[in-house]
């Protein structure tokens, strides 16, 4: 099916399931241990083996010897994986760092080895008794060293509209600022793991991964193998925030040890190997220069943004939203980037949207206070209709909505106007605001529909769920489209043998794979009325029954003589960009900075998220609200600490890398604007995941701001940041 022009009234729009905050489908089995990971797979293949990885010791250079006689002679050692054992291996297309090491070392923590054993304990004595000896040659591990460095990141041309240095130049008001964010960890609670099996020249991996296609074409390319002799299996994933977006050494060296070992061999990569070995949110230098009328109308926007990676890895493309969420006739973006030799810089939630935003909002405020205006009436005379960058007319924009009625549901006007003033005991109180903006995107996605002659409809694709709720929402486009109730649907996720769908990542998994399920649905309803002997463009799907006139023929019936099947695509077309597809938001915070030690506790937070039409509103809430946690650690405690003379992030586990938790987390309310975007998809339905994380760590600083009247540009913002600007104790 091609989605080539706006969705007209269909089937969703009843609204009978879908829209309904149901509980999810695959909780009972999560909270009661029922629902099996990767690494919890024992009983899909026998005689399951150990591999354990072995890092590297040095950030660059090469290896020299690898000394494994120690290792095994270990009882139960079957195989000792290194470069020097398997034949070449080849990056894939989405990660540039290779899974295996040598004899060249591209990063801390690079696989060099792998031992496999009998037991998990057998497999860690005998790793530690592998010798590497290695040749360390200097590297760079320090971003503002390198910016002189630095070259035209692939995929982001210069943006350049207008004159803006000359509009800039005349502007009544301007900010001109530097901004920095840290490396960051996506820290996600199930760690990379996989089982690999061999069955003669196939290999199947049950694996934790966010794209199973990804997945597929990576390993591939990585193992010189055909596609068509590997299958990926990943029903659960106990998160991934783009760190799983496709496969990374547990799966690429499972698969490598298994075929060495010929025994299925299952990997795990240990908590504090995760936040060098695998990726992470790279650091930026931003410089954000806004210019103003004497009304605060943007006149002229530059955003330039620099960020470090491996050769071959992408930009942190961190001057996109600057590019749709604020008018300004004169535009100018640059986004660089540099090389250095830490491990590899990739997707983590919202990439370009979270950290641009982090500086842009902040920006932003700082004008709003040189011009004398509120911060929302700013960006309230900034709002536009067009985006001012590609020129096209936004499928929907309800961001002005966003920001009013976020001001007045959280009590804006409670605010002190001049920063510092407003306190309780020895706390000072602030309030901060920010913009949100996040792509609406989609991919191609199918699914196949099965209906049995006991009137269960089955949904087979190979989207995954990595705690978001896929298996509920895919559940209540089913129901919805064949009118039957939600207890009557079995959603199977997460096997390459299942239709192609769009994956996890980039907040496009909701809006495309439902979008597929309607599809493979559609066709089925046209089967079942062929069947039926009604005439398909007549008939109504209600309380498990095809209806047309007075005649009604129960599901079941129709299915009695044998099980229909249909299998169908849903193809996004040209012609939906011809719009411009964003969500957007307004996040709003209410902090207090303890006026002598510098200690920052959030109150609350609000988020008022323009989405699309909602598919599941408990889900949802819990996809923002997760953001608007994660957003919060952005701003006030994550933080992956270069050594600059090794070159690996110091702080590799969860002890040293701080993330929110229970005590941290505040009052947290979300307020959808609920209006569908035909333009979108036959869903009328956008993403809401990674909006909900973007802007969030600007709204913090603009409160701590608010609160103090002292202004870190520099993430995160720790108390050691505060205490040295906090008035004296009297």
């Amino acid at each position: 099916m091609n989605f080539d022009s706006p969705a007209s009234k269909n089937p969703i729009d009843q609204l009978k399931v879908v829209g309904q905050p149901v509980d999810r489908i695959d909780g009972p089995l999560k909270t009661t241990g029922q629902a099996k990971y990767a690494y919890e797979q024992q009983d899909v293949v026998a005689n399951q083996a150990y591999g354990v990885i072995v890092g590297s010791s040095i950030a660059k250079g090469s290896i020299l010897s690898i000394d494994t006689e120690q290792a095994r002679q270990v009882p139960g050692v079957l195989t000792i994986v290194t470069f020097q054992t398997v034949p070449s291996l080849k990056p894939g297309d989405f990660y540039s760092a290779m899974a295996l090491a040598g004899p060249k070392v591209e990063h801390y923590h690079q696989a060099v080895a792998v031992a496999v054993a009998d037991s998990l304990e057998q497999a860690q004595a005998a790793a530690e008794l592998i010798r590497v000896t290695y040749q360390r040659v200097p590297g760079q591990y320090e971003l503002s060293k390198v910016l002189d460095t630095a070259d035209v990141a692939s995929g982001s041309p210069d943006t350049d509209i207008g004159d803006f240095q000359a509009a800039f130049r005349t502007s009544a008001f301007q900010v001109d600022q530097r901004y920095r964010t840290p490396d960051q960890s996506h820290a996600m609670m199930e760690p990379h793991a996989t089982v690999a099996a061999w069955d003669g020249d196939r290999v199947t991996l049950w694996t934790s991964i966010q794209i199973i296609q990804w997945g597929m074409r990576d390993l591939s390319k990585v193992l010189g193998i055909s596609r068509e002799n590997i299958r990926i299996v990943s029903p659960y994933i106990g998160g991934g925030f783009g760190g799983k977006a496709s496969v990374l050494a547990d799966a690429v060296l499972a698969a490598v040890a298994s075929r060495q070992a010929k025994r299925p061999v299952k990997i795990s990569l240990s908590r504090s190997m995760m936040f060098n070995n695998t990726t992470h949110r790279p650091a930026t230098i931003q410089r954000v220069r806004l210019g103003a009328d004497g009304n605060g109308v943007l006149q002229a926007i530059g955003h330039e943004t620099w960020s470090g990676n491996l050769p071959g890895g992408p930009a942190e493309k961190s001057a996109l939203p600057t590019a749709s969420l604020y008018f300004g006739e004169n535009r100018m973006t640059r986004t660089r980037l540099a090389i250095l030799d830490l491990p590899e810089g990739n997707a983590m939630r919202a990439p370009g949207e979270a950290p641009g935003l982090m500086a842009l909002e902040i920006a932003m405020d700082e004008l709003a206070e040189k011009v004398g205006i509120d911060p929302v009436i700013l960006r309230l005379r900034n709002d536009t209709p067009i985006d001012p960058t590609s020129g096209k007319r936004f499928s929907t924009r309800r961001f002005a909505e966003c920001l009013r009625i976020g001001a007045e549901r959280f009590g804006w006007s409670a605010r002190a106007s001049i920063p510092g003033t407003k306190s309780n005991g020895d706390w000072l109180v602030g309030y901060g605001v920010a913009g949100a903006v996040r792509g609406n995107n989609v991919t191609n996605s199918g699914a196949r529909a099965r209906l049995g002659s006991d009137g269960i409809l089955t949904i087979e694709t190979d989207m995954t769920d990595i705690g978001t709720g896929s298996y509920t929402i895919i559940g209540q486009t089913a129901a919805e489209m064949l009118g039957i109730p939600l207890e009557n649907v079995r959603v199977k996720l997460g096997d390459s043998n299942f239709p192609k769908a769009s994956g996890s990542l980039g907040q496009r998994g909701a809006n495309s794979s439902t979008s597929g399920t309607y599809a493979a649905c559609a066709m089925l309803r046209d089967r079942i009325a062929q069947v039926a002997g009604f005439q398909a463009g007549e008939v109504s799907f209600q309380d498990g029954q095809v209806i047309q006139g007075d005649r009604r023929v129960s599901l079941s019936e129709i299915a009695s003589k044998g099980e229909l099947v249909a299998d169908d695509t849903m193809i996004f077309t040209e012609k939906r960009d011809e719009l411009e597809h964003q969500t957007f938001g307004a996040h709003f915070c209410e902090l207090r900075v303890h006026r002598y030690t510098g200690e920052v506790r959030v109150d609350r937070m609000l988020a008022v998220c323009d989405c699309g039409r909602i598919l599941n509103p408990k889900t949802a809430r819990s996809q923002v609200i997760g953001a608007m946690t994660m957003g919060l650690g952005a701003a006030l405690m994550e933080d992956l600490v270069v050594d600059p003379r090794m070159g690996f992030f110091v702080n590799h586990d969860l002890a040293s890398y701080e993330v929110p938790v229970h005590a941290d987390i505040p009052e947290q309310e979300v307020i959808f604007i609920d209006e569908v975007d035909e333009n979108s998809s036959p869903m009328k339905a956008k993403g809401v995941s990674e909006l909900g994380i973007s802007g969030v760590a600007a709204a913090v600083a603009n409160a701590i701001y608010n609160a103090t009247g002292i202004r870190i540009r520099n993430y995160p913002i720790t108390l050691d940041k505060l205490i040295q600007h906090l008035p004296p104790i009297t």
